[in-house]
């Protein structure tokens, strides 16, 4: 009983030290508080982590934008979605569409098809410089029907077939190979569907069909005319003026009096 009575006094100056001064109790558990927050700094340097890789993220979901956005267009089709062919069996059909750079930069163009055995365009690809147009004719050789089936006019075939464009520096010139080496800049711009029309009724889209034709025959007509000559000068009905074949003549002729004088 006597220890005990001698223990009490000391844990009683203990709890009175804590009431007098409160904050040598504060500076005990911060004091002890150092290894959890040592354990904590890993957390900060994740979060710092966390911070570097938002840009990166960001980059991402630009990316992913982009791809999931629609790409800029640069050529105009006409048709637009659909390629027209007269419906006749056995025998090898045209196609027209009209293609317009309505860009600000040089383009080159590309078809692709899903049915290359039986179809061909002309021109393949080319070159459009800002604002300008071509006509391309497609090709096609249209099969007879599977069991004499009767074909349904008028719905889509299976055929398919891809414009891509490019931009290009000015003055480079069309090789298929431009699309192979630049692939993530190639836009496609559109993937035309095959539609048969009876040949032997007449519709507006037969009728446009034939008048595109027309146009795109007339284009390659003039694209094998040669080109105008820079050299010699064309005055009134034919008149060329050659100075070679002037200067020439006259040397010829004080060759002829030089003979004449040297005989006499």
């Amino acid at each position: 009983m006597a220890i005990t009575d001698r223990q009490n006094p000391s844990a009683e100056k203990k709890k009175s030290l804590f009431r007098l001064f409160p904050f040598w109790q504060s500076r005990t558990t911060i004091s002890s508080s150092p290894p959890s927050s040592t354990q904590n700094q890993p957390g900060r340097n994740r979060n710092r982590n966390t911070d570097v890789s938002k840009p990166s993220s960001a980059l991402s979901i630009s990316s992913v934008a982009r791809s999931i956005l629609p790409a800029r267009r640069r050529l105009r089709l006409d048709p637009s979605s659909y390629l027209y062919f007269p419906y006749e069996p056995g025998k090898q059909v045209r196609s027209a569409i009209k293609l317009k750079n309505t860009s600000k930069s040089h383009t080159a163009f590309k078809f692709q098809t899903t049915a290359p055995k039986s179809c061909y365009m002309r021109p393949p690809g080319g070159v459009l410089a800002p604002g300008e147009s071509v006509f391309a004719t497609v090709f096609k050789f249209v099969e007879h029907p599977e069991n004499n089936e009767k074909q349904q006019l008028n719905q889509k075939s299976k055929a398919k077939f891809k414009i891509m464009s490019l931009k290009v520096k000015p003055g480079v010139e069309f090789v298929p190979e431009l699309f192979d080496e630049q692939k993530d800049q190639v836009t496609v711009e559109r993937v035309l569907r095959v539609i048969f029309l009876d040949a032997e009724r007449p519709t507006a889209a037969l009728e446009k069909l034939k008048r595109q034709l027309d146009e795109a025959e007339a284009a390659v007509e003039e694209r094998k005319k040669p080109l105008p000559e820079t050299g010699p000068r064309v005055v009134g009905e034919g008149l060329v003026i050659d100075e070679w074949k002037e200067r020439r003549e006259k040397y010829l002729a004080r060759q002829q009096v030089e003979a004449i004088d040297s005989s006499s």
